[in-house]
């Protein structure tokens, strides 16, 4: 493809629009960004819209964008799984992490790993909450550079070798330098120019290429039947349906316990913030289903049979399909808003989650174990240059190691982080279990989960469980997740006992 002109030039002049921005954050609400509440949370003072931009920008991710239509398009109905499982959040957010937000506020925590050290008195526990939410963010940044990357080679630019790459590393370029000089303020800030944008662009498509294609009946009567409904399980098996429902169900329970959700959530000004929030970020689900059916679309519109098209595919595959259905059915000039909307939507997220490690390994790896007689001036100052650290390590990540070995990782991300779930989950609401009991239970369900990835090839995170000689295909997160608060409950006990003997025995 070669490259065009107008397309680029918008592309380049909104980018550099948000890159104003993202350094004119620092002077928003100004406050002392050598404080690490103010950097790296915003100083807790973010509103109901501004939280409702952050939290869309923060979960509704450039990869979202190309991943889930790619998804749709190249496995048809299981892709909608996504769907459901946004709906299924927004309670779990109404219910839950209000209560997180008020424990968190009134004890200064800045991360999740700093409310698990307080609430179990365990800095184990908490150094393996930091270091799994750390794991488990590194490949999620890599993945929006997926996404950047295919909009960037779509515009036609060169993909390989280092005129290739270079783009993407003056993109991240760009991005460390507003992050390190504004902190959470600045995705906050362009989050609300990013879901404009993708408002706009989805808005546009749902209408416009539906007319252009014989409206939404001529594009469902050419989708290939097999990939219009899950397929019918065969027989002693249920097959794609308990795939679909536990991938919602454990997809849902790990959402908000990824770092960069963690940090949106502790950012609120209020639990009310996070409580509305709960109530208005399900039009994100609406958008999202939209965005799906830009999927079948491109099945519908043939772009996969394209010539013009044909080394798109052959370098991304179907994660090329948003892309290519853009360049058939739209002016240049809008070509280069979609793309844009679709690069910020990498910057908006891995913004906040190279904020959120750094908020992580500062106050429960530098502070807890090396530094804890640190200044707030040097907290600050080590999640800044960590910040910076993530970010280069994210771009080596993408640059260096195939692109299938990063999404494995992802996969194995999502079952890594939902180990989290019975320290947080629990310690909201009990005190009746310990810190041992929940580390061997974190620690039984990321052996169990990882070694189900790897029976699948580390190639899909869907396991098939045999139970009582039906196997019914799921969710390794789920079921390990299952395994870990097993485990953390048979031990509390044991631990509790244990821990009683040892007062006594030091007692007398």
């Amino acid at each position: 493809m070669s490259l065009d002109p107008v397309a680029t030039s918008v592309f380049v002049v909104l980018f550099l629009f948000v890159t104003w921005i993202g350094f004119a954050a620092a002077r928003w609400r100004k406050a002392d960004l050598n404080v690490l509440n103010e950097w790296g949370l915003g100083g807790r003072r973010f509103g109901t819209v501004v939280t409702w931009f952050l939290l869309g920008g923060d979960l509704y991710t450039a990869y979202t964008f190309i991943a889930v239509p790619a998804l749709v398009f190249g496995a048809g109905a299981i892709g909608f799984f996504a769907i459901p499982y946004t709906i299924i959040i927004y309670p779990i957010l109404f219910l839950v992490f209000p209560r997180l937000w008020a424990i968190a506020h009134k004890q200064g925590h800045v991360t999740a790993a700093d409310f698990v050290r307080e609430r179990f008195s365990n800095r184990y526990l908490a150094l393996a909450v930091a270091l799994t939410g750390i794991v488990a963010t590194m490949p999620y940044i890599a993945l929006q550079l997926v996404g950047m990357e295919v909009v960037i080679g779509a515009l036609g630019f060169p993909t390989t070798g280092f005129v290739g790459h270079l783009p993407l590393i003056i993109a991240f370029i760009v991005l460390a330098c507003f992050t390190y000089t504004s902190g959470l303020r600045a995705p906050a800030l362009i989050a609300v120019v990013k879901d404009t944008l993708i408002f706009v662009t989805v808005f546009a498509a749902v209408v416009i290429i539906p007319a252009q294609l014989g409206g939404y009946g001529a594009i469902f009567s050419s989708v290939p039947e097999e990939k219009l409904l899950l397929p019918t399980p065969d027989a002693g098996s249920l097959g794609t349906y308990s795939a679909y429902v536990t991938l919602a169900l454990g997809s849902a329970l790990a959402l908000f316990l990824y770092p960069h959700a963690m940090t949106g959530i502790l950012s609120a000004s209020s639990g009310n913030v996070i409580r509305r929030n709960a109530a208005l970020l399900s039009a994100y689900s609406f958008i999202l289903g939209l965005i799906a059916l830009l999927g079948f679309m491109a099945i519908a519109a043939g772009v996969d049979k394209d010539p013009a098209f044909a080394g798109g595919f052959s370098l991304y595959g179907a994660n090329f399909a948003v892309p290519a259905l853009f360049l058939a059915s739209f002016p240049s000039w809008f070509v280069g808003v979609a793309f844009a909307a679709i690069a910020i939507g990498a910057l908006v997220p891995a913004a906040i989650m190279s904020i959120a490690c750094a908020n992580l390994f500062t106050r429960n790896l530098y502070k807890e174990f090396w530094r804890p007689d640190c200044t707030e001036a040097e907290e600050a100052r080590m999640a800044k240059i960590v910040s910076l650290i993530v970010k280069v390590g994210a771009v080596v990540f993408i640059l260096a190691i195939p692109q299938a070995y990063a999404i494995q990782l992802q996969l194995l991300g999502g079952i890594w982080i939902i180990q989290l779930l019975p320290a947080i989950l629990l310690g909201l609401y009990s005190r009746a279990f310990n810190g041992p009991s929940l580390l061997a239970g974190w620690a039984a369900g990321t052996l169990v989960g990882t070694y189900m990835a790897g029976t699948q090839g580390f190639t899909s995170s869907i396991f098939p469980l045999a139970v009582f000689g039906l196997s019914v295909p799921g969710y390794a997160a789920l079921y390990s997740v299952v395994i870990n608060f097993a485990v953390a409950i048979l031990l509390a006990p044991l631990f509790d006992y244990m821990a009683k003997r040892g007062a006594q025995s030091a007692a007398s």
